[in-house]
Protein backbone atom coordinates (compact mmCIF):
# COMPACT_ATOMS: atom_id res chain seq x y z
CA UNK A 1 0.00 0.00 0.00
CA UNK A 2 2.81 2.37 0.92
CA UNK A 3 4.49 1.70 -2.44
CA UNK A 4 1.26 2.49 -4.28
CA UNK A 5 0.91 5.80 -2.49
CA UNK A 6 4.52 6.64 -3.33
CA UNK A 7 3.93 5.77 -7.00
CA UNK A 8 0.85 7.97 -7.18
CA UNK A 9 2.69 10.83 -5.48
CA UNK A 10 5.58 10.49 -7.91
CA UNK A 11 3.17 10.74 -10.86
CA UNK A 12 1.64 14.04 -9.71
CA UNK A 13 2.52 15.35 -6.23
CA UNK A 14 -0.26 17.32 -4.52
CA UNK A 15 1.46 20.47 -3.31
CA UNK A 16 1.71 24.19 -3.94
CA UNK A 17 3.45 23.66 -7.27
CA UNK A 18 0.44 21.70 -8.53
CA UNK A 19 -1.93 24.51 -7.49
CA UNK A 20 0.26 27.05 -9.26
CA UNK A 21 0.47 24.95 -12.41
CA UNK A 22 -3.31 24.54 -12.50
CA UNK A 23 -3.82 28.29 -12.12
CA UNK A 24 -1.34 29.05 -14.91
CA UNK A 25 -2.84 26.48 -17.31
CA UNK A 26 -6.38 27.68 -16.65
CA UNK A 27 -5.30 31.27 -17.21
CA UNK A 28 -3.64 30.30 -20.50
CA UNK A 29 -6.75 28.45 -21.68
CA UNK A 30 -9.07 31.35 -20.82
CA UNK A 31 -6.61 33.93 -22.17
CA UNK A 32 -6.24 32.24 -25.55
CA UNK A 33 -10.02 31.84 -25.86
CA UNK A 34 -10.49 35.52 -25.05
CA UNK A 35 -7.69 36.77 -27.27
CA UNK A 36 -8.88 34.85 -30.33
CA UNK A 37 -12.60 35.21 -29.48
CA UNK A 38 -13.19 31.47 -29.65
CA UNK A 39 -16.96 31.68 -29.23
CA UNK A 40 -19.71 30.95 -31.75
CA UNK A 41 -20.74 34.61 -31.69
CA UNK A 42 -17.17 35.95 -31.79
CA UNK A 43 -17.31 37.22 -28.21
CA UNK A 44 -15.11 36.41 -25.21
CA UNK A 45 -17.81 34.30 -23.59
CA UNK A 46 -15.85 31.06 -23.95
CA UNK A 47 -13.07 32.49 -21.80
CA UNK A 48 -15.51 32.92 -18.95
CA UNK A 49 -16.91 29.43 -19.57
CA UNK A 50 -13.40 27.96 -19.31
CA UNK A 51 -12.65 29.78 -16.07
CA UNK A 52 -15.97 28.75 -14.53
CA UNK A 53 -15.52 25.14 -15.68
CA UNK A 54 -12.07 24.97 -14.07
CA UNK A 55 -13.33 26.41 -10.78
CA UNK A 56 -16.34 24.08 -10.75
CA UNK A 57 -14.14 21.07 -11.44
CA UNK A 58 -11.93 21.93 -8.47
CA UNK A 59 -14.89 22.30 -6.10
CA UNK A 60 -16.70 19.22 -7.37
CA UNK A 61 -13.64 16.99 -7.19
CA UNK A 62 -12.91 18.23 -3.68
CA UNK A 63 -16.45 17.33 -2.57
CA UNK A 64 -16.38 13.96 -4.32
CA UNK A 65 -13.01 13.15 -2.77
CA UNK A 66 -14.53 13.71 0.67
CA UNK A 67 -17.68 11.63 0.16
CA UNK A 68 -16.58 8.88 -2.22
CA UNK A 69 -15.14 6.71 0.54
CA UNK A 70 -18.50 6.67 2.32
CA UNK A 71 -20.56 6.25 -0.86
CA UNK A 72 -18.79 3.10 -2.03
CA UNK A 73 -19.66 1.33 1.25
CA UNK A 74 -23.41 2.00 1.22
CA UNK A 75 -25.71 0.46 -1.38
CA UNK A 76 -28.40 3.14 -1.29
CA UNK A 77 -25.84 5.95 -1.42
CA UNK A 78 -24.10 4.24 -4.32
CA UNK A 79 -27.32 4.02 -6.33
CA UNK A 80 -28.16 7.65 -5.55
CA UNK A 81 -24.69 8.74 -6.64
CA UNK A 82 -25.01 6.88 -9.95
CA UNK A 83 -28.43 8.44 -10.58
CA UNK A 84 -26.99 11.86 -9.79
CA UNK A 85 -24.22 11.27 -12.32
CA UNK A 86 -26.74 10.33 -14.99
CA UNK A 87 -29.03 13.27 -14.18
CA UNK A 88 -26.21 15.82 -14.37
CA UNK A 89 -25.02 14.30 -17.65
CA UNK A 90 -28.53 14.43 -19.11
CA UNK A 91 -29.02 18.07 -18.18
CA UNK A 92 -25.56 19.05 -19.42
CA UNK A 93 -26.04 17.28 -22.76
CA UNK A 94 -29.62 18.49 -23.19
CA UNK A 95 -28.83 22.13 -22.53
CA UNK A 96 -25.91 21.97 -24.95
CA UNK A 97 -28.22 20.72 -27.68
CA UNK A 98 -31.25 22.95 -27.11
CA UNK A 99 -32.47 25.69 -24.79
CA UNK A 100 -36.14 24.67 -24.77
CA UNK A 101 -37.87 22.05 -22.67
CA UNK A 102 -37.15 19.21 -25.06
CA UNK A 103 -33.68 18.97 -23.50
CA UNK A 104 -35.11 16.42 -21.06
CA UNK A 105 -35.10 13.86 -23.89
CA UNK A 106 -31.29 13.88 -23.70
CA UNK A 107 -31.64 11.55 -20.73
CA UNK A 108 -32.68 8.76 -23.10
CA UNK A 109 -29.49 8.47 -25.23
CA UNK A 110 -27.48 8.49 -22.00
CA UNK A 111 -29.52 5.98 -20.01
CA UNK A 112 -30.45 3.69 -22.91
CA UNK A 113 -26.91 2.44 -23.60
CA UNK A 114 -25.28 2.82 -20.19
CA UNK A 115 -27.86 1.04 -18.02
CA UNK A 116 -27.97 -2.25 -19.97
CA UNK A 117 -24.20 -2.33 -20.54
CA UNK A 118 -23.40 -1.82 -16.86
CA UNK A 119 -26.18 -4.21 -15.83
CA UNK A 120 -24.92 -6.87 -18.22
CA UNK A 121 -21.37 -6.53 -16.99
CA UNK A 122 -22.47 -6.92 -13.39
CA UNK A 123 -24.73 -9.86 -14.21
CA UNK A 124 -21.92 -11.62 -16.09
CA UNK A 125 -19.50 -11.13 -13.21
CA UNK A 126 -17.04 -9.10 -15.28
CA UNK A 127 -17.75 -6.00 -13.19
CA UNK A 128 -17.76 -6.61 -9.41
CA UNK A 129 -20.77 -5.18 -7.62
CA UNK A 130 -18.61 -2.91 -5.51
CA UNK A 131 -18.74 0.85 -5.50
CA UNK A 132 -15.02 1.21 -6.07
CA UNK A 133 -15.45 -0.67 -9.38
CA UNK A 134 -18.95 0.36 -10.46
CA UNK A 135 -18.55 4.13 -10.05
CA UNK A 136 -15.49 4.67 -12.28
CA UNK A 137 -16.68 2.33 -15.05
CA UNK A 138 -20.18 3.80 -15.04
CA UNK A 139 -18.73 7.32 -14.96
CA UNK A 140 -16.56 6.64 -18.00
CA UNK A 141 -19.52 5.25 -19.95
CA UNK A 142 -21.82 8.10 -18.93
CA UNK A 143 -19.16 10.59 -19.96
CA UNK A 144 -18.82 8.93 -23.35
CA UNK A 145 -22.58 8.92 -23.87
CA UNK A 146 -22.74 12.60 -22.88
CA UNK A 147 -20.10 13.58 -25.44
CA UNK A 148 -21.72 11.54 -28.21
CA UNK A 149 -25.17 12.96 -27.44
CA UNK A 150 -23.96 16.56 -27.52
CA UNK A 151 -21.98 16.16 -30.74
CA UNK A 152 -24.71 14.22 -32.53
CA UNK A 153 -27.55 16.44 -31.38
CA UNK A 154 -25.83 19.69 -32.28
CA UNK A 155 -24.59 18.43 -35.64
CA UNK A 156 -27.97 17.06 -36.69
CA UNK A 157 -29.90 20.17 -35.67
CA UNK A 158 -27.33 22.45 -37.31
CA UNK A 159 -27.52 20.39 -40.49
CA UNK A 160 -31.31 20.44 -40.57
CA UNK A 161 -31.27 24.21 -40.14
CA UNK A 162 -28.64 24.83 -42.81
CA UNK A 163 -30.26 22.43 -45.27
CA UNK A 164 -33.88 23.24 -44.61
CA UNK A 165 -34.54 23.48 -48.33
CA UNK A 166 -33.36 19.91 -48.88
CA UNK A 167 -35.61 18.69 -46.09
CA UNK A 168 -38.57 20.39 -47.78
CA UNK A 169 -37.54 18.87 -51.10
CA UNK A 170 -37.58 15.41 -49.52
CA UNK A 171 -41.06 16.11 -48.18
CA UNK A 172 -42.18 17.22 -51.65
CA UNK A 173 -40.94 13.90 -53.01
CA UNK A 174 -43.26 12.07 -50.63
CA UNK A 175 -40.99 11.24 -47.73
CA UNK A 176 -42.43 11.46 -44.24
CA UNK A 177 -40.96 14.17 -41.93
CA UNK A 178 -39.19 11.47 -39.92
CA UNK A 179 -37.60 10.00 -43.05
CA UNK A 180 -36.64 13.41 -44.45
CA UNK A 181 -34.85 14.42 -41.25
CA UNK A 182 -33.02 11.10 -41.12
CA UNK A 183 -31.91 11.44 -44.72
CA UNK A 184 -30.33 14.84 -44.10
CA UNK A 185 -29.19 14.56 -40.48
CA UNK A 186 -27.83 11.04 -40.13
CA UNK A 187 -24.57 11.53 -42.09
CA UNK A 188 -23.69 14.58 -40.00
CA UNK A 189 -24.42 12.75 -36.75
CA UNK A 190 -21.97 10.00 -37.65
CA UNK A 191 -19.12 12.45 -36.99
CA UNK A 192 -19.92 12.19 -33.28
CA UNK A 193 -18.29 8.75 -33.34
CA UNK A 194 -14.92 10.04 -34.55
CA UNK A 195 -13.43 11.02 -31.14
CA UNK A 196 -14.09 7.56 -29.72
CA UNK A 197 -12.79 5.85 -32.84
CA UNK A 198 -9.59 7.90 -32.85
CA UNK A 199 -9.04 7.30 -29.14
CA UNK A 200 -9.38 3.54 -29.64
CA UNK A 201 -7.24 3.41 -32.78
CA UNK A 202 -4.36 5.32 -31.21
CA UNK A 203 -4.43 3.92 -27.67
CA UNK A 204 -0.96 2.96 -26.52
CA UNK A 205 0.64 4.83 -29.43
CA UNK A 206 -0.45 8.38 -28.67
CA UNK A 207 -1.86 8.24 -25.14
CA UNK A 208 -1.99 5.92 -22.15
CA UNK A 209 -5.55 6.30 -20.82
CA UNK A 210 -6.39 6.82 -17.17
CA UNK A 211 -7.75 3.34 -16.49
CA UNK A 212 -4.52 1.76 -17.75
CA UNK A 213 -2.25 4.05 -15.72
CA UNK A 214 -4.47 3.78 -12.65
CA UNK A 215 -4.32 -0.01 -12.64
CA UNK A 216 -0.55 0.03 -13.03
CA UNK A 217 -0.27 2.35 -10.05
CA UNK A 218 -2.60 0.03 -8.15
CA UNK A 219 -0.20 -2.86 -8.64
CA UNK A 220 -1.82 -4.68 -11.58
CA UNK A 221 0.34 -6.30 -14.23
CA UNK A 222 0.68 -4.51 -17.60
CA UNK A 223 -1.27 -7.34 -19.30
CA UNK A 224 -4.18 -7.04 -16.87
CA UNK A 225 -4.17 -3.25 -17.12
CA UNK A 226 -4.17 -3.47 -20.92
CA UNK A 227 -7.06 -5.95 -20.94
CA UNK A 228 -9.15 -3.74 -18.67
CA UNK A 229 -8.40 -0.67 -20.79
CA UNK A 230 -9.36 -2.53 -23.97
CA UNK A 231 -12.61 -3.59 -22.34
CA UNK A 232 -13.38 0.02 -21.37
CA UNK A 233 -12.65 1.34 -24.86
CA UNK A 234 -14.81 -1.27 -26.61
CA UNK A 235 -17.67 -0.76 -24.15
CA UNK A 236 -17.33 2.98 -24.70
CA UNK A 237 -17.64 2.59 -28.47
CA UNK A 238 -20.80 0.51 -28.01
CA UNK A 239 -22.32 3.09 -25.67
CA UNK A 240 -21.48 5.97 -27.99
CA UNK A 241 -22.85 4.23 -31.07
CA UNK A 242 -26.17 3.62 -29.30
CA UNK A 243 -26.23 7.18 -27.93
CA UNK A 244 -25.75 8.65 -31.41
CA UNK A 245 -28.42 6.39 -32.92
CA UNK A 246 -30.95 7.29 -30.21
CA UNK A 247 -30.18 11.01 -30.49
CA UNK A 248 -30.68 10.99 -34.25
CA UNK A 249 -33.97 9.17 -33.82
CA UNK A 250 -35.19 11.69 -31.23
CA UNK A 251 -34.39 14.58 -33.57
CA UNK A 252 -35.96 12.83 -36.55
CA UNK A 253 -39.17 12.28 -34.61
CA UNK A 254 -39.27 15.92 -33.54
CA UNK A 255 -38.92 15.12 -29.84
CA UNK A 256 -35.61 16.96 -29.53
CA UNK A 257 -35.61 20.27 -31.37
CA UNK A 258 -34.76 23.96 -31.13
CA UNK A 259 -38.04 25.59 -32.09
CA UNK A 260 -39.79 27.77 -29.52
CA UNK A 261 -42.31 26.06 -27.20
CA UNK A 262 -45.65 25.83 -28.95
CA UNK A 263 -44.21 26.40 -32.41
CA UNK A 264 -45.11 23.88 -35.16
Amino acid sequence: MHQRIQAAAALLPVNGALVGALAVLLTIAAGVAALHRLSPDGSRRRARDIAVAGARAAVQLAVVSLVIGWVVRHGAALLAFLLLMAAVAARTAGRRVTSNRTWVWAALPIAAPVAPVVGGLIASGLLPLRGIAVIPVTGILIGGALTATVLAGRRVLDELTARRGEVEACLALGLLPHEARLEIGRPAASEALLPGLDQTRTVGLVTLPGAFVGMLLGGASPVTAGAVQLFVLVALMAVQAIAVAVTVELVARGLLHRSAPGAP
